[in-house]
């Protein structure tokens, strides 16, 4: 698939470039992803370089993955993600960006674009106490599905467990039942 740009009142999601390799780095060093993410860890910024210039292009050529990096005002922030294989949503962004509703706002231009795309569930996943995922998830309107198995290998090459929700087309209201 070309990849495709979306655009919200105060975003811009498009290709991450070279320009945001140092960015990516530096945010990806952040504490939180070590323990919550599954990025190579410590992530060093030739991990970056390998994302930008062959994971996310792999991806929608192979329309495996279809990966956004979310500009605020034009700067890199963040970056969010849909994985076709296992059907699910993925974001992060970088610490000095959280709490402003970008993340909310960039995900939920994504699933819209989904929605358009056809498909009619999206999962998404996140590690335990990851509570500013399940927050996004929970405004977005995904169904709190419990705890079990990640359907993704975790760093380790093991299988972590992982909170899990369901968004469907037809059903984006906010709903109960999420972990505080």
């Amino acid at each position: 698939m070309i990849p495709v740009t979306l655009t919200t009142p105060r975003l811009v999601l498009d290709q991450p470039t070279l320009a945001d390799v140092e960015l990516i780095a530096k945010y990806c060093s952040d504490p939180l992803f070590e323990q919550y993410m599954n990025t190579p860890w410590p992530y060093e910024r030739k991990h970056a370089l390998h994302f930008v210039e062959s994971y996310v292009p792999i991806g929608w050529e192979d329309d495996r993955e279809f990966t956004w990096a979310i500009r605020a005002d034009g700067e890199f922030v963040g970056v969010v993600g849909y994985r076709e294989e296992t059907r699910d949503i993925g974001y992060w962004l970088g610490a000095p960006h959280r709490g402003a509703g970008i993340m909310t706002e960039a995900a939920t231009a994504v699933v819209d674009w989904l929605f358009e795309q056809g498909r009619s569930e999206i999962a998404w996943e996140c590690i335990p106490g990851n509570t500013a995922s399940a927050s996004v998830a929970r405004k977005l309107g995904f169904a709190f599905a419990g705890e079990g198995p990640s359907a993704l290998t975790s760093r380790d090459g093991g299988t972590a467990t992982a909170w899990h929700g369901t968004l469907t087309a037809a059903d984006r209201a906010e709903k109960p039942g999420w972990p505080r």
